[in-house]
């Protein structure tokens, strides 16, 4: 007493399946529904079905997330093996929504002649029957298909072209972006925190693994890696521990290297986009938005003060792309290193000498 759903894969012989059924079932009155019907037509013949008018619906997948109907208590799925298994799951939810018992049929060639992820497929859906069972189909989906191949060959996309880093840098700008601004009212912590996602250092001066300190190239290369690395003081102390045990005494060149990423730490906390050491300043690029965080809080407003108060070591002026600060004086990139944790001591909202 109930309606049927009947699922095909192909709309171009859809009809001749719905005129078979006409055929073979003589009782039944069969309408066809699928996506390429223009909309009045399609909407037409599913509210005719919803009224009771046809007793089976040939139809695409197009009916899995169709309207609610009651009396619809049973779907056969033709050459289910051809679906995917999260719209076989919902195909099979339409039937069973009201107090009247629903069934399902699956068909397809024989199960052992079937590719292995589409067997896996069709036994899943066969398991997980009950009420429910959604995440249970949803984790076996997950299984089967994996969960994506972030560098692999079987990535899609663009990211083989720019490379993972660069993917990973957009990335985290997007969020950082939706951060700041579409969710700034769920991440208001965000809000309060000036520093930059990245930090360019453009150095003078030598920072490198010498040849002649370490003398394989496929080493050095290992070494540079690792040194990207670290992400913290204690790293960069068991990496300098490291060079001494296996090369050595490091160079002042690998020296001034490992205080190249200090400085890229410590101006990225405060903020800055860039910082360029030549032989005789450093030069601190901050944002070119003047909507940055940086600028409106209280340790950009003492930076100002500072600024003021010591004409002859710095000097501050505005492009249309930085607001950059000079220091003059600096010769190297530890004293470089030097006058940013000054900045930083001096920055904090809370110490002393800024209340």
């Amino acid at each position: 007493g109930g309606q049927a759903f009947v699922v095909h894969t192909r709309i171009k012989d859809i009809y001749d399946l719905a005129a078979m059924i006409e055929r073979e079932v003589p009782e039944a009155r069969v309408c066809v529904a699928h996506g390429q019907m223009e909309g009045h037509k399609l909407e037409d013949v599913m509210v005719r079905f919803i009224e009771g008018e046809y007793d089976v619906l040939v139809a695409t997948s197009i009916i899995e997330s169709g309207l609610d109907i009651p009396n619809a208590n049973t779907i056969i799925i033709n050459n289910a093996h051809m679906f995917g298994l999260s719209d076989l799951h919902q195909m099979r939810g339409r039937v069973g929504r009201s107090n009247t018992k629903a069934f399902c049929y699956l068909l397809s060639p024989p199960i052992s002649g079937l590719p292995e992820d589409s067997r896996k497929r069709l036994r899943t859906l066969e398991e997980y029957s009950e009420l429910g069972s959604g995440f249970q189909v949803a984790m076996r989906d997950l299984d089967i298909r994996g969960a994506g191949n972030l560098l692999g060959a079987e990535q899609s996309g663009f990211i083989a072209d720019m490379g993972f880093d660069m993917y990973h840098k957009i990335l985290d700008e997007a969020v950082q972006e939706l951060k700041k601004e579409e969710f700034k009212n769920l991440f208001e912590d965000a809000q309060e925190n000036i520093e930059s996602r990245d930090c360019q250092i453009d150095t003078y001066y030598e920072i490198l693994i010498p040849s002649d300190y370490v003398t394989q190239t496929s080493e050095r290369i290992s070494l540079y890696s690792e040194l990207s690395n670290v992400k913290t003081e204690l790293g960069l102390r068991d990496f300098l521990s490291e060079l001494k045990d296996r090369f050595g005494k490091p160079p002042k060149e690998v020296l001034a290297l490992v205080d190249s990423i200090r400085l890229k730490w410590a101006a990225k906390e405060l903020g800055l986009e860039k910082v360029a050491l030549t032989p005789s300043q450093m030069r601190c690029f901050f944002p070119g938005e003047s909507s940055a965080a940086v600028y409106q809080s209280e340790a950009f407003s003492y930076l100002i003060g500072m600024l003021a108060q010591n004409p002859s070591k710095y000097n501050a002026k505005q492009t249309d792309k930085a607001f950059i600060v000079e220091v003059r004086g600096v010769t190297d990139v530890f004293q470089g290193l030097y006058e940013l944790n000054e900045w930083k001591n001096a920055l904090k909202p809370n110490a002393e000498t800024h209340a």
